[in-house]
């Protein structure tokens, strides 16, 4: 065979996907617009735009994200089609850096943590003074919880028409913890004010008035309400959480009734840590000091503090004493 020129045609191109390597650069997308996620449902986040109620869209997670997790209350940035009509759907780019986070747990045993919601200033903890009957540990969980978390924890006790609130109250002495009340009688407006302009959530166990009490802060929001049963536990009405503005500016976050708050990913120091005052004396506790003071640890540097500090060490060891517990 005589020799020829090879040209193009000569050469077969297998068909599928090209060998170019998959580049890493990602977008800047400057043009993203900043928003505030408010609800969550099935892979898709409600968001509402620079903190505008009425400006709300529905967004994806975009692909560089992979699977970054995204709760209410998270700050993102925001691309696409931000028109916020229906059937339309943006991208979520970027999720800021959280301020604060309220955890959980689903038991004492589960160390996978869950992130409740993002970047609250206050935890509204709902306490029913009846039916059903209040219980302290919730509330003790939920004060480590908000401690640590960075948010500033609030009581606020409902149904005060079937029971009177002081002697519940009376057994959080010393936390410098605010109490609000909230039955149906109860005038709001000591309520509001300390909502005001703030990211609250609320939590608490089913039954409680939750909903009953976002209802009359949000007229609006129509949020379902249901009866107590038999055994004197709430049936769960909310099922997903739900931010909702204030008229007086500030948002409220609706949560779903809780069984059970989990603290197991929570240490001791965490909890000292949380107490401004108390922080700096653990720094001369032996490792793996508990600070619980004796017997269980001898050696506690809390156990040198007088006045009011000393108050406040009880305080810390109570909330220290459910966390052993846990």
């Amino acid at each position: 065979m005589s020799r020829r020129e090879y040209d193009e045609s000569d050469v077969r191109v297998r068909p599928g996907r090209g060998s170019r390597p998959r580049t890493k650069t990602r977008p800047e997308h400057a043009d993203a617009r900043s928003g505030m996620v408010v609800t969550v449902d099935r892979g898709r986040w409600g968001c509402v735009l620079d903190g505008d109620p009425a400006h709300h869209v529905t967004a994806m997670r975009a692909r560089e994200l992979g699977r970054t997790p995204i709760v209410v209350g998270d700050e993102v940035d925001i691309v696409g089609d931000l028109s916020g009509r229906a059937d339309t759907l943006a991208r979520i780019v970027r999720r800021a850096e959280r301020r604060t986070v309220l955890r959980r747990t689903a038991d004492d045993t589960d160390p996978t943590e869950r992130v409740v919601v993002a970047n609250a200033d206050q935890l509204l903890i709902v306490v029913a003074l009846a039916d059903p009957p209040p219980r302290t540990g919730l509330v003790e969980r939920a004060l480590i919880a908000a401690f640590v978390g960075g948010l500033t924890p609030i009581l606020c006790l409902t149904k005060t028409d079937l029971a009177e609130p002081e002697p519940f109250a009376a057994q959080f002495a010393g936390l410098d913890l605010t109490i609000a009340t909230a039955g149906r009688a109860d005038p709001l407006e000591s309520v509001q004010a300390l909502l005001a302009d703030k990211v609250t959530v609320l939590l608490g166990h089913s039954g409680v008035g939750k909903s009953t009490l976002v209802n009359r802060l949000v007229p609006e929001a129509d949020r379902a309400t249901g009866a107590v049963t038999d055994i004197g536990r709430g049936r769960h009405t909310s099922t997903q959480s739900i931010a909702l503005p204030l008229a007086a500016g500030g948002w409220v976050i609706d949560t779903p009734g809780i069984r059970s708050f989990g603290l197991a990913h929570i240490a001791p120091d965490d909890v000292v840590m949380a107490f401004s005052d108390l922080a700096d004396a653990i720094e001369d506790c032996p490792r793996g000091c508990g600070h619980m003071g004796p017997p269980a640890d001898p050696e506690c540097a809390l156990d040198g503090l007088e006045g009011p500090a000393a108050d406040r060490v009880a305080a810390a060891r109570r909330l220290l004493a459910v966390l052993r517990e846990a």
